[in-house]
């Protein structure tokens, strides 16, 4: 397995997979009213079986190769992750997200993740458009589309129903000669 130092502060990221559903499922309970706010993964994982099976189906994603998940770890403790939702090697495009429990907010551990994940989906794998899908109200996520050097495509207006409200979306992208000149700094 590997792992990626993120920085100085004993944060890494590494693949996370189903054998680690136990883990997984103790950091969604820690941060399941967090990341619920504008996210469904906190849903998709409301017990060990349903954690478990999220987890297969990004594993099975990877053996796909239709999309990737890791986790974002400080100190050894699960806190996070990032993924591509979508990863579309033939069209060269591809959705990344992240998700970060709140008592690791505030230090850029997904801004450091996502330019990972990026630069090797744009460096090795080719992608010419990498996209970050978020709701408008997610002004912590829209923060990292910016400091990721992503531009706004648009807003897809009341597009998605999430926990019965209709909600906004908006379109970030960045382009691999774009994050080949300055997204990856």
């Amino acid at each position: 397995m590997f792992a990626v130092p993120l920085g100085d502060e004993g944060a890494e990221l590494r693949p996370l997979e189903p054998w680690q559903a136990e883990e997984f499922l103790a950091h969604m309970d820690r941060g399941r009213a967090f990341i619920g706010r504008h996210i469904g993964l906190s849903d998709a994982a409301a017990d060990l079986d349903s954690a478990r099976a999220w987890l297969q189906s990004y594993a099975d994603k990877t053996a796909s190769d239709t999309g990737r998940l890791y986790g974002i770890w400080l100190d050894g403790r699960l806190v996070g992750g990032v993924l591509f939702r979508v990863f579309d090697a033939a069209q060269g495009t591809c959705e990344a997200g992240c998700w970060l429990e709140p008592a690791a907010s505030g230090r850029g551990l997904v801004t450091r993740a996502a330019r990972v994940i990026i630069d090797w989906a744009v460096r090795e794998r080719g992608m010419e458009r990498v996209e970050w899908l978020v709701s408008s109200e997610n002004t912590p996520s829209i923060r990292v589309a910016q400091r990721l050097g992503m531009r706004r495509d648009g807003v897809l207006r009341s597009n998605h129903r999430y926990r019965g409200v209709r909600q906004d979306t908006e379109v970030w992208s960045v382009l691999a000669p774009e994050w080949i000149e300055g997204g990856a700094a």
